[in-house]
Protein backbone atom coordinates (compact mmCIF):
# COMPACT_ATOMS: atom_id res chain seq x y z
CA UNK A 1 0.00 0.00 0.00
CA UNK A 2 2.78 2.25 0.93
CA UNK A 3 4.95 1.71 -2.28
CA UNK A 4 1.05 2.04 -4.52
CA UNK A 5 0.86 5.73 -2.32
CA UNK A 6 4.82 6.48 -3.16
CA UNK A 7 4.16 5.32 -6.68
CA UNK A 8 1.50 7.67 -7.09
CA UNK A 9 2.84 10.28 -5.71
CA UNK A 10 6.14 10.26 -8.24
CA UNK A 11 3.68 9.85 -10.92
CA UNK A 12 1.81 13.16 -9.61
CA UNK A 13 4.97 15.01 -9.10
CA UNK A 14 6.32 14.23 -12.81
CA UNK A 15 3.36 15.33 -14.26
CA UNK A 16 3.33 18.83 -12.05
CA UNK A 17 6.71 19.20 -12.98
CA UNK A 18 6.01 18.52 -16.80
CA UNK A 19 3.09 20.64 -17.11
CA UNK A 20 5.17 23.76 -15.54
CA UNK A 21 8.13 23.15 -18.24
CA UNK A 22 5.13 23.45 -20.62
CA UNK A 23 4.05 26.12 -19.44
CA UNK A 24 7.13 27.70 -18.75
CA UNK A 25 8.06 27.25 -22.35
CA UNK A 26 5.03 28.65 -24.40
CA UNK A 27 4.98 31.34 -21.96
CA UNK A 28 9.10 31.56 -23.06
CA UNK A 29 7.81 31.31 -26.88
CA UNK A 30 5.61 34.04 -25.95
CA UNK A 31 8.03 36.41 -24.35
CA UNK A 32 9.93 35.71 -27.79
CA UNK A 33 7.36 36.95 -30.02
CA UNK A 34 6.92 39.86 -27.70
CA UNK A 35 10.27 41.11 -27.83
CA UNK A 36 10.17 40.69 -31.88
CA UNK A 37 7.14 42.70 -32.35
CA UNK A 38 8.79 45.35 -29.74
CA UNK A 39 12.01 45.42 -31.64
CA UNK A 40 9.98 45.90 -35.19
CA UNK A 41 7.90 48.63 -33.53
CA UNK A 42 10.18 50.29 -31.52
CA UNK A 43 10.92 54.00 -32.20
CA UNK A 44 14.36 55.21 -30.73
CA UNK A 45 13.83 58.69 -28.95
CA UNK A 46 17.45 59.31 -28.65
CA UNK A 47 19.91 59.33 -31.69
CA UNK A 48 21.15 55.67 -32.51
CA UNK A 49 22.28 53.55 -35.48
CA UNK A 50 19.95 52.99 -37.81
CA UNK A 51 20.00 49.02 -38.29
CA UNK A 52 21.60 46.56 -35.93
CA UNK A 53 23.84 43.91 -37.73
CA UNK A 54 21.72 41.39 -40.14
CA UNK A 55 23.94 38.48 -41.42
CA UNK A 56 25.73 36.97 -38.27
CA UNK A 57 27.39 38.63 -35.12
CA UNK A 58 29.88 40.58 -37.26
CA UNK A 59 28.45 41.68 -40.16
CA UNK A 60 28.60 45.45 -41.58
CA UNK A 61 26.45 47.98 -40.19
CA UNK A 62 24.80 50.36 -42.15
CA UNK A 63 24.64 53.55 -40.83
CA UNK A 64 21.90 56.09 -41.96
CA UNK A 65 20.47 58.98 -40.33
CA UNK A 66 16.68 58.20 -40.88
CA UNK A 67 16.22 57.44 -36.89
CA UNK A 68 17.44 60.79 -36.11
CA UNK A 69 14.88 63.24 -34.50
CA UNK A 70 14.54 66.74 -35.97
CA UNK A 71 15.87 69.42 -34.27
CA UNK A 72 13.56 72.14 -33.40
CA UNK A 73 15.54 74.86 -33.09
CA UNK A 74 17.06 75.90 -36.92
CA UNK A 75 19.50 77.85 -35.40
CA UNK A 76 22.04 75.03 -34.08
CA UNK A 77 24.10 73.71 -36.54
CA UNK A 78 22.90 70.09 -37.48
CA UNK A 79 25.32 66.90 -36.56
CA UNK A 80 27.18 65.76 -39.30
CA UNK A 81 25.23 63.05 -39.83
CA UNK A 82 21.64 64.65 -40.07
CA UNK A 83 19.54 64.02 -43.36
CA UNK A 84 20.50 66.14 -45.67
CA UNK A 85 19.16 65.70 -49.35
CA UNK A 86 21.05 67.53 -52.03
CA UNK A 87 19.78 70.42 -54.25
CA UNK A 88 20.63 69.12 -58.00
CA UNK A 89 20.51 71.57 -60.54
CA UNK A 90 21.84 72.23 -64.42
CA UNK A 91 25.56 73.23 -63.89
CA UNK A 92 26.49 75.85 -66.34
CA UNK A 93 29.69 74.27 -68.51
CA UNK A 94 32.98 76.28 -70.04
CA UNK A 95 31.41 74.66 -73.31
CA UNK A 96 35.13 74.30 -74.21
CA UNK A 97 35.76 70.62 -72.96
CA UNK A 98 35.66 68.64 -75.76
CA UNK A 99 34.03 65.38 -74.00
CA UNK A 100 30.91 63.73 -73.48
CA UNK A 101 30.19 63.26 -70.02
CA UNK A 102 27.39 61.48 -70.18
CA UNK A 103 30.04 58.38 -71.19
CA UNK A 104 31.16 57.73 -67.64
CA UNK A 105 27.57 59.45 -66.12
CA UNK A 106 27.38 56.23 -63.27
CA UNK A 107 31.11 57.29 -61.83
CA UNK A 108 29.99 60.41 -61.52
CA UNK A 109 26.84 59.98 -59.70
CA UNK A 110 29.07 57.64 -57.56
CA UNK A 111 31.63 60.62 -57.23
CA UNK A 112 28.97 63.64 -56.31
CA UNK A 113 27.42 60.92 -53.50
CA UNK A 114 31.13 59.99 -51.98
CA UNK A 115 32.12 63.70 -51.83
CA UNK A 116 28.64 65.09 -50.15
CA UNK A 117 28.58 68.28 -49.13
CA UNK A 118 27.90 67.58 -45.88
CA UNK A 119 29.88 64.63 -45.41
CA UNK A 120 33.08 65.32 -47.40
CA UNK A 121 35.27 66.66 -45.30
CA UNK A 122 34.72 63.66 -42.78
CA UNK A 123 35.00 60.55 -45.35
CA UNK A 124 37.73 62.39 -47.73
CA UNK A 125 40.53 60.50 -46.76
CA UNK A 126 39.02 56.98 -46.95
CA UNK A 127 35.90 57.19 -49.71
CA UNK A 128 35.72 60.86 -51.02
CA UNK A 129 39.33 61.28 -52.29
CA UNK A 130 40.12 58.08 -53.30
CA UNK A 131 37.08 58.37 -55.61
CA UNK A 132 37.81 61.94 -57.26
CA UNK A 133 41.06 60.79 -58.24
CA UNK A 134 39.72 57.65 -59.55
CA UNK A 135 37.26 59.63 -61.72
CA UNK A 136 39.97 62.31 -62.66
CA UNK A 137 42.25 59.15 -63.97
CA UNK A 138 38.87 57.62 -66.11
CA UNK A 139 38.00 61.01 -67.53
CA UNK A 140 41.18 61.26 -68.71
CA UNK A 141 41.55 58.07 -70.07
CA UNK A 142 37.94 58.58 -71.55
CA UNK A 143 39.37 62.31 -73.04
CA UNK A 144 42.19 59.89 -75.19
CA UNK A 145 39.45 57.88 -77.07
CA UNK A 146 39.03 61.55 -79.27
CA UNK A 147 42.72 62.54 -78.75
CA UNK A 148 45.35 59.58 -79.20
CA UNK A 149 46.70 61.89 -76.44
CA UNK A 150 46.73 60.06 -72.62
CA UNK A 151 47.09 63.98 -71.14
CA UNK A 152 45.29 67.72 -72.10
CA UNK A 153 46.98 70.68 -72.60
CA UNK A 154 47.32 73.27 -70.10
CA UNK A 155 44.32 75.37 -71.54
CA UNK A 156 41.70 72.33 -72.01
CA UNK A 157 42.74 70.38 -68.58
CA UNK A 158 41.55 73.85 -66.86
CA UNK A 159 38.34 73.47 -68.72
CA UNK A 160 37.21 69.93 -68.41
CA UNK A 161 38.61 69.95 -64.86
CA UNK A 162 36.26 73.47 -63.85
CA UNK A 163 33.04 71.58 -65.58
CA UNK A 164 34.13 68.39 -63.78
CA UNK A 165 33.68 70.43 -60.84
CA UNK A 166 30.38 72.04 -61.24
CA UNK A 167 28.78 69.10 -62.25
CA UNK A 168 29.54 66.95 -59.45
CA UNK A 169 28.89 70.40 -57.35
CA UNK A 170 25.09 70.41 -59.16
CA UNK A 171 24.30 66.58 -58.06
CA UNK A 172 25.21 67.41 -54.29
CA UNK A 173 29.06 67.24 -53.94
CA UNK A 174 31.25 69.22 -51.67
CA UNK A 175 32.47 72.04 -54.17
CA UNK A 176 35.83 72.06 -52.20
CA UNK A 177 36.90 68.91 -53.48
CA UNK A 178 39.93 70.22 -54.97
CA UNK A 179 41.47 71.41 -51.86
CA UNK A 180 40.26 68.87 -49.82
CA UNK A 181 41.80 66.13 -51.93
CA UNK A 182 45.28 68.29 -53.25
CA UNK A 183 43.92 67.49 -57.10
CA UNK A 184 44.27 70.28 -59.47
CA UNK A 185 43.89 70.92 -63.63
CA UNK A 186 47.86 69.87 -63.82
CA UNK A 187 47.03 66.49 -62.28
CA UNK A 188 45.36 65.87 -66.14
CA UNK A 189 48.63 67.10 -67.98
CA UNK A 190 50.86 64.29 -67.95
CA UNK A 191 53.38 66.60 -66.24
CA UNK A 192 56.98 66.00 -66.45
CA UNK A 193 56.51 62.81 -68.06
CA UNK A 194 58.06 62.24 -71.79
CA UNK A 195 55.42 59.64 -72.86
CA UNK A 196 51.81 60.95 -74.16
CA UNK A 197 50.37 59.74 -76.42
CA UNK A 198 49.43 55.82 -77.56
CA UNK A 199 51.80 55.03 -79.86
CA UNK A 200 54.54 55.57 -78.02
CA UNK A 201 53.06 54.32 -74.63
CA UNK A 202 52.83 51.00 -76.43
CA UNK A 203 55.67 50.76 -78.37
CA UNK A 204 57.40 51.39 -74.48
CA UNK A 205 55.72 49.44 -72.17
CA UNK A 206 54.52 45.46 -72.29
CA UNK A 207 50.95 46.66 -72.17
CA UNK A 208 49.25 43.08 -72.39
CA UNK A 209 51.05 42.15 -68.90
CA UNK A 210 49.73 45.49 -67.50
CA UNK A 211 46.47 45.11 -68.49
CA UNK A 212 46.57 41.36 -67.57
CA UNK A 213 47.90 42.25 -63.82
CA UNK A 214 44.87 45.15 -63.07
CA UNK A 215 41.76 43.87 -65.18
CA UNK A 216 40.92 41.92 -61.77
CA UNK A 217 42.35 43.12 -58.74
CA UNK A 218 41.77 40.93 -55.64
CA UNK A 219 40.86 43.27 -52.71
CA UNK A 220 42.08 40.89 -50.17
CA UNK A 221 45.19 39.69 -51.96
CA UNK A 222 46.74 43.19 -53.82
CA UNK A 223 47.51 44.77 -50.63
CA UNK A 224 49.86 42.38 -49.13
CA UNK A 225 51.11 40.51 -52.52
CA UNK A 226 50.25 43.24 -54.87
CA UNK A 227 50.53 42.63 -58.88
CA UNK A 228 49.24 45.78 -60.53
CA UNK A 229 50.68 48.08 -58.23
CA UNK A 230 53.97 46.85 -59.46
CA UNK A 231 52.90 46.74 -62.85
CA UNK A 232 51.72 50.37 -63.36
CA UNK A 233 55.21 51.31 -61.46
CA UNK A 234 56.99 48.89 -63.73
CA UNK A 235 55.69 50.86 -66.92
CA UNK A 236 56.00 54.44 -64.88
CA UNK A 237 59.42 54.00 -64.92
CA UNK A 238 59.77 52.39 -68.46
CA UNK A 239 57.84 55.82 -69.49
CA UNK A 240 60.22 57.61 -67.85
CA UNK A 241 63.51 56.46 -68.15
CA UNK A 242 64.90 58.90 -70.47
CA UNK A 243 63.33 62.04 -68.45
CA UNK A 244 65.26 60.29 -65.48
CA UNK A 245 69.00 60.52 -67.04
CA UNK A 246 68.29 63.71 -68.10
CA UNK A 247 67.83 64.54 -64.53
CA UNK A 248 70.75 62.95 -62.59
CA UNK A 249 72.38 64.55 -65.85
CA UNK A 250 71.10 68.25 -64.00
CA UNK A 251 71.91 67.05 -59.95
CA UNK A 252 75.58 66.53 -61.63
CA UNK A 253 76.27 70.24 -62.56
CA UNK A 254 74.10 70.82 -59.38
CA UNK A 255 70.81 72.20 -59.96
CA UNK A 256 68.04 71.64 -57.66
CA UNK A 257 65.74 68.99 -58.76
CA UNK A 258 62.17 69.02 -58.22
CA UNK A 259 60.51 67.09 -60.59
CA UNK A 260 58.70 64.09 -59.89
CA UNK A 261 58.70 62.31 -63.18
CA UNK A 262 57.89 58.74 -61.90
CA UNK A 263 54.89 60.00 -60.32
CA UNK A 264 53.85 62.28 -63.54
CA UNK A 265 53.95 59.13 -65.40
CA UNK A 266 52.02 57.42 -63.50
CA UNK A 267 49.12 59.49 -64.07
CA UNK A 268 49.56 58.65 -67.60
CA UNK A 269 49.66 54.87 -66.92
CA UNK A 270 46.50 55.20 -64.87
CA UNK A 271 44.92 56.80 -67.87
CA UNK A 272 46.08 54.12 -70.70
CA UNK A 273 44.28 51.78 -68.38
CA UNK A 274 41.33 53.83 -67.94
CA UNK A 275 41.41 54.00 -71.87
CA UNK A 276 41.70 50.40 -72.47
CA UNK A 277 39.46 48.68 -69.45
CA UNK A 278 35.44 49.78 -69.14
CA UNK A 279 35.21 52.42 -66.22
CA UNK A 280 33.65 50.07 -64.16
CA UNK A 281 36.21 47.49 -64.04
CA UNK A 282 38.84 50.38 -63.50
CA UNK A 283 36.71 52.58 -61.04
CA UNK A 284 37.24 49.14 -58.76
CA UNK A 285 40.75 48.31 -59.77
CA UNK A 286 41.83 52.05 -58.75
CA UNK A 287 39.51 52.41 -55.22
CA UNK A 288 41.34 48.99 -54.19
CA UNK A 289 44.74 50.40 -54.91
CA UNK A 290 43.77 53.59 -53.06
CA UNK A 291 42.80 51.61 -50.20
CA UNK A 292 46.42 49.98 -50.12
CA UNK A 293 47.88 53.09 -49.53
CA UNK A 294 45.13 54.81 -47.34
CA UNK A 295 45.28 52.03 -44.71
CA UNK A 296 49.35 52.13 -44.50
CA UNK A 297 49.23 55.44 -42.40
CA UNK A 298 47.19 57.09 -39.58
CA UNK A 299 44.93 60.15 -40.81
CA UNK A 300 44.65 61.43 -37.55
CA UNK A 301 46.47 64.91 -36.04
CA UNK A 302 47.61 63.95 -32.47
CA UNK A 303 48.74 67.32 -30.95
CA UNK A 304 51.06 67.08 -27.88
CA UNK A 305 48.89 65.22 -25.22
CA UNK A 306 50.89 67.14 -22.08
CA UNK A 307 48.00 66.71 -20.18
CA UNK A 308 47.42 62.93 -20.56
CA UNK A 309 51.35 62.26 -20.08
CA UNK A 310 50.95 64.67 -16.96
CA UNK A 311 47.84 62.22 -15.31
CA UNK A 312 49.01 59.14 -16.34
CA UNK A 313 52.60 59.22 -16.09
CA UNK A 314 53.06 56.99 -12.78
CA UNK A 315 49.66 55.17 -12.84
CA UNK A 316 49.57 51.05 -12.50
CA UNK A 317 46.24 51.04 -11.52
CA UNK A 318 43.16 52.81 -12.57
CA UNK A 319 42.99 56.52 -12.10
CA UNK A 320 39.27 58.66 -12.31
CA UNK A 321 42.22 61.87 -13.07
CA UNK A 322 44.38 59.44 -16.05
CA UNK A 323 40.87 58.51 -17.32
CA UNK A 324 39.56 61.52 -17.41
CA UNK A 325 42.42 63.03 -19.10
CA UNK A 326 42.69 60.37 -21.84
CA UNK A 327 38.72 60.43 -22.15
CA UNK A 328 38.95 63.93 -22.72
CA UNK A 329 42.02 64.22 -25.33
CA UNK A 330 40.05 61.53 -27.55
CA UNK A 331 37.13 62.84 -27.86
CA UNK A 332 38.68 65.89 -29.14
CA UNK A 333 40.31 62.79 -31.84
CA UNK A 334 36.70 62.05 -32.36
CA UNK A 335 35.81 65.05 -34.37
CA UNK A 336 38.28 64.70 -36.89
CA UNK A 337 36.94 61.58 -39.68
CA UNK A 338 35.80 58.65 -40.16
CA UNK A 339 38.57 56.18 -40.15
CA UNK A 340 39.08 51.98 -41.50
CA UNK A 341 39.56 49.26 -38.57
CA UNK A 342 43.20 49.11 -40.13
CA UNK A 343 43.96 52.63 -39.52
CA UNK A 344 42.75 52.20 -36.11
CA UNK A 345 45.05 50.06 -35.52
CA UNK A 346 47.65 52.13 -36.53
CA UNK A 347 46.47 55.29 -34.84
CA UNK A 348 46.12 53.76 -31.56
CA UNK A 349 49.68 52.68 -31.79
CA UNK A 350 51.12 55.92 -33.19
CA UNK A 351 49.26 57.52 -30.12
CA UNK A 352 50.57 54.85 -27.64
CA UNK A 353 54.14 55.43 -28.77
CA UNK A 354 53.37 59.15 -28.24
CA UNK A 355 52.74 58.71 -24.97
CA UNK A 356 55.41 55.94 -24.05
CA UNK A 357 57.46 58.37 -25.22
CA UNK A 358 56.37 60.58 -22.49
CA UNK A 359 57.07 58.56 -19.61
CA UNK A 360 53.15 56.40 -20.04
CA UNK A 361 54.79 52.53 -19.31
CA UNK A 362 51.15 51.52 -18.12
CA UNK A 363 48.59 50.54 -20.35
CA UNK A 364 46.26 53.39 -20.01
CA UNK A 365 44.15 52.24 -23.05
CA UNK A 366 43.63 49.03 -20.95
CA UNK A 367 42.65 50.81 -17.65
CA UNK A 368 40.61 53.12 -19.07
CA UNK A 369 38.06 50.85 -21.27
CA UNK A 370 39.96 52.80 -24.60
CA UNK A 371 38.65 50.80 -27.89
CA UNK A 372 39.68 51.08 -31.13
CA UNK A 373 36.22 52.42 -32.45
CA UNK A 374 36.82 55.49 -29.86
CA UNK A 375 39.49 57.00 -32.39
CA UNK A 376 36.71 57.70 -35.13
CA UNK A 377 33.88 59.52 -35.30
CA UNK A 378 31.01 58.53 -32.82
CA UNK A 379 27.99 58.14 -35.05
CA UNK A 380 25.21 60.30 -33.34
CA UNK A 381 27.25 60.67 -30.55
CA UNK A 382 26.86 57.47 -28.73
CA UNK A 383 28.91 54.55 -30.91
CA UNK A 384 31.95 54.37 -32.70
CA UNK A 385 31.93 54.08 -36.58
CA UNK A 386 35.21 52.43 -38.62
CA UNK A 387 35.01 51.88 -41.82
CA UNK A 388 35.78 48.76 -43.69
CA UNK A 389 39.37 48.21 -44.87
CA UNK A 390 38.00 47.71 -48.16
CA UNK A 391 36.53 50.10 -50.98
CA UNK A 392 33.35 51.69 -49.08
CA UNK A 393 30.86 54.39 -50.61
CA UNK A 394 28.60 56.40 -49.19
CA UNK A 395 24.88 55.97 -50.23
CA UNK A 396 21.74 57.98 -51.18
CA UNK A 397 18.08 57.33 -50.42
CA UNK A 398 15.24 59.46 -50.74
CA UNK A 399 14.09 59.05 -47.76
CA UNK A 400 17.02 58.36 -45.24
CA UNK A 401 19.41 60.87 -47.36
CA UNK A 402 22.79 59.54 -46.96
CA UNK A 403 24.61 56.53 -45.26
CA UNK A 404 27.50 54.35 -45.16
CA UNK A 405 28.74 51.17 -44.27
CA UNK A 406 30.65 50.79 -40.48
CA UNK A 407 32.41 47.22 -40.43
CA UNK A 408 32.80 47.13 -36.95
CA UNK A 409 30.48 47.95 -33.75
CA UNK A 410 32.12 45.16 -31.16
CA UNK A 411 33.99 46.50 -28.08
CA UNK A 412 37.87 45.38 -29.76
CA UNK A 413 40.44 46.75 -27.18
CA UNK A 414 42.53 49.50 -28.87
CA UNK A 415 46.84 47.80 -28.62
CA UNK A 416 48.98 49.38 -26.56
CA UNK A 417 52.87 49.65 -28.50
CA UNK A 418 55.85 47.41 -26.82
CA UNK A 419 58.05 50.72 -27.32
CA UNK A 420 57.52 54.40 -27.68
CA UNK A 421 59.49 54.42 -31.35
CA UNK A 422 56.78 55.00 -33.85
CA UNK A 423 57.49 52.84 -36.51
CA UNK A 424 55.62 51.30 -39.39
CA UNK A 425 52.67 48.77 -38.38
CA UNK A 426 52.56 45.91 -41.22
CA UNK A 427 49.19 44.31 -41.25
CA UNK A 428 50.31 41.55 -44.00
CA UNK A 429 53.29 39.99 -41.64
CA UNK A 430 53.26 37.26 -38.86
CA UNK A 431 53.72 39.66 -36.36
CA UNK A 432 49.79 40.20 -36.60
CA UNK A 433 48.97 36.95 -35.10
CA UNK A 434 45.32 36.09 -33.76
CA UNK A 435 44.46 35.15 -30.52
CA UNK A 436 45.36 31.05 -29.76
CA UNK A 437 42.46 28.86 -30.13
CA UNK A 438 41.44 27.03 -27.12
CA UNK A 439 42.92 23.57 -26.03
CA UNK A 440 41.60 21.04 -23.96
CA UNK A 441 43.53 22.91 -21.03
CA UNK A 442 40.80 25.38 -21.37
CA UNK A 443 37.98 22.92 -20.37
CA UNK A 444 39.16 21.73 -17.28
CA UNK A 445 36.26 21.52 -14.87
CA UNK A 446 34.81 24.82 -16.02
CA UNK A 447 31.21 23.53 -15.48
CA UNK A 448 28.55 23.57 -18.34
CA UNK A 449 27.77 27.02 -18.55
CA UNK A 450 30.95 28.61 -17.84
CA UNK A 451 32.77 26.25 -20.38
CA UNK A 452 30.58 27.12 -23.16
CA UNK A 453 30.77 30.87 -22.45
CA UNK A 454 34.87 30.85 -22.58
CA UNK A 455 34.91 28.96 -26.15
CA UNK A 456 32.48 31.59 -27.28
CA UNK A 457 34.53 33.98 -26.00
CA UNK A 458 37.90 32.89 -27.58
CA UNK A 459 35.92 31.82 -31.10
CA UNK A 460 34.86 35.44 -31.10
CA UNK A 461 37.85 37.27 -30.91
CA UNK A 462 39.58 35.32 -33.32
CA UNK A 463 36.36 35.72 -35.84
CA UNK A 464 36.59 39.92 -34.78
CA UNK A 465 40.88 40.04 -35.23
CA UNK A 466 39.62 38.32 -38.53
CA UNK A 467 37.76 40.92 -39.63
CA UNK A 468 40.11 43.01 -39.00
CA UNK A 469 42.71 41.61 -41.52
CA UNK A 470 40.28 42.03 -44.16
Amino acid sequence: MDCCQTLSHLKGSLCCQLLLFFIWLSSFQDAVALETVFEQSYVPQMPELAKPPSSGIFGPIEISPAVIPHYPDPDEPFPPMYPTFPTRYEPVLTGKCPVNFSAISSIIEKTASDCSQPLAALVGNVICCPQFSSLIRIFQGLYSFNSAKLVLQDSVASDCFTDIISILASRGANSTIPTLCSVKSSNLTGGSCPVKDVDTFEKTVNTSRLLEACIAVDPLKECCRPICQPAIMDAALQISGKQLQLDENKNLVGEPNHIDTPSDCKGVVFAYLSRKLSSDVVNNAFRILSACKVNKVCPLDFKEPLEVIKACRNVAAPSPSCCSSLNTYIAGIQKQMLITNRQAIICATVFGSILRKGGVMTNIYELCDVDLKDFSIQAYGQQGCLLRSLPADVMFDNSTGFSFTCDLSDNIAAPWPSSSSISSVSLCGPEMSLPALPTSETFKNPGCRGGGQQFLVTIISFLVFGTLLY
